[in-house]
């Protein structure tokens, strides 16, 4: 037993107007019992953990965060060939896309919440062994309708490495140094939709469409393994009721301690009060909208990505994998951004916290969201009448490097945003967040093919440019009056 709080609790009033706690701690109110918690240099403290053993735990999500996003468009350079094998339309085999991508944003709100009753850990386990379970009858569908529905569920069970990465993160890093490294972790779910028509594009050629399963099935199988192996459990929480249990058994004294943050109601109501947690989260003015914000940005790369075989081929000529590889252009803005570009969010919110008197605020993570705000208009514009007018493809692939940078940009600093704002609720505040942003990414591209062929692709693509102008003002207006909205608009949880 140790009576020290924990020290790498950030001790920040200024993030109290945003999260407000429930007294829950059955140890309020003059309670006799031992508190269980963490002591300095307690080696069972994930933020005190040795670094190699949080990046140990940091890869194996990351691997899970880029897989089920890299399974979303892995097949999109098969679209045709999958259309021509289950004798049906291109159109339809998109909506393949779309149930999974849609579920990839209700998944969290299901399972960042139960990560936060039973642990990270076994929710990583059960959702990712199911996910890679489905890739087997995706790979044996006999008909279109098969197909939809196992992509569908395992975009749902997919969803957990985006759900639950964020909380993990929160849990081992302390706020100063955690951006670089959710920077890395955070190119599973931008990488994954770019490097997957790449991957694709090569098997579709060589082996066939169903092979994009198969292949999907034996590495999603190894990442699940080495969860089994060397995934451990981080949630606070989680791990102090555990060393209250072993207290208690190795003194036979049930009922004797307590922990900090402990809910003593019936499972069925803490599930229930849980579940509630994101929706009461999204509501918030800001988290609404840069939820928003980040839905443009999906369901704009979503329209782009499963339109880029028309484009490249009709436009240029290029066969099947010569387009999968016009998706580097993102994928190494993606890169360059996380290289050169997150490590100074981490930077800026520092010096920031030391001008303000060594107090942080949530809004110090914003400025740099304001290169996003200005690359990803501009790149749009840039890919749009480029292509429109047949230029070089060289120029309109330079475009989707930018994009690239600004899409990193302005995902990084939302979601260190929402994780310094609800700590503790970090995985259910991203959750929140990732909704919009699946729903827009699974239901735009399905009216985007329309939508290019009436307006043609200059003016197509620049619908979601003009909408990125109209919203790109938003970071910089929370930066200055987010503090006021926050106090205005707290959250219950």
């Amino acid at each position: 037993m140790a009576q020290d709080s924990d020290p790498d609790q950030p001790n920040n009033n200024e993030r109290q107007p945003l999260l407000n706690h429930q007294a829950t701690d059955s140890g309020e109110g003059g309670d006799s019992r031992g508190l269980v918690s963490f002591h300095d240099g307690d080696g069972e403290n994930p933020r005190q953990w040795s670094y190699s053993k949080k990046m140990i735990n940091v890869f194996v999500i990351a691997l899970m965060s880029i897989l089920s996003p890299l399974a979303s468009s892995m097949f999109t350079p098969g679209i045709d060939q999958i259309a021509e094998s289950l004798s049906t339309t291109a159109e339809t085999v998109i909506a393949c896309t779309t149930g999974f991508v849609i579920m990839l944003g209700i998944g969290p709100l299901f399972l960042a919440p139960l990560s936060e009753t039973f642990g990270r850990r076994v929710v990583y386990l059960v959702c990712f062994t199911m996910f890679t379970l489905l890739q087997i009858p995706s790979a044996l569908s006999p008909n279109i309708a098969t197909l939809i529905a196992m992509r569908t569920l395992s975009g749902f069970f997919g969803s957990v490495g985006i759900a639950n990465g964020g909380g993990t993160i929160s849990d081992m890093f302390e706020p100063k140094s955690r951006a670089g490294i959710f920077g890395w972790y955070l190119l599973g779910p931008l990488l994954g939709p770019t490097l997957g028509p790449l991957f694709g594009g090569l098997i579709v050629q060589r082996l066939g469409w169903r092979w994009i399963f198969w292949v999907l099935t034996i590495v999603c199988a190894a990442n699940t393994a080495a969860g089994f192996f060397f995934l451990r459990e981080t949630f606070t929480p989680v791990l102090l009721a555990w060393r209250k249990q072993k207290l208690e058994k190795d003194e036979g004294t049930p009922g004797k301690y307590r922990y900090e943050g402990e809910d003593t109601r019936p499972l069925r109501a803490k599930i229930t009060h849980s579940l509630s947690r994101p929706p009461k989260i999204l509501l918030q003015p800001i988290v609404l909208i840069m939820s928003t914000y980040q839905a443009l940005i999906f369901g704009t790369t979503y329209s782009i990505y499963t339109n880029m075989q028309p484009i490249y081929q009709g436009e240029y000529g290029f066969n099947t994998e010569q387009v999968g590889l016009l998706y580097l252009g993102p994928g190494l803005g993606f890169l360059f951004a996380v290289w050169f570009l997150v490590p100074r969010i981490d930077t800026v919110y520092n010096r920031l916290a030391e001008r303000n008197g060594g107090k942080a605020k949530p809004e110090y993570r914003l400025p740099l969201a304001n290169i996003g705000s200005f690359l990803i208009p501009v790149s749009l514009f840039w890919f749009a009448w480029t292509v429109e007018y047949h230029t070089h493809w060289m120029a309109s692939i330079s475009a989707t490097f930018f994009y690239g940078v600004g899409q990193v940009m302005i995902l990084n600093t939302t979601q260190n945003y929402y994780i310094d704002s609800f700590e503790k609720y970090a995985a259910s505040a991203i959750a929140a967040g990732a909704l919009f942003r699946s729903l827009f990414g699974g239901v735009v591209p399905l009216f985007a093919p329309l939508m290019f062929e009436k307006l043609g692709y200059g003016w197509g693509v620049s619908v979601f440019a003009f909408v990125s102008v109209a919203i790109a003002p938003a970071p910089i207006v929370f930066y200055y009056y987010g503090g006021r909205i926050r106090e205005r608009f707290a959250v219950e949880l």
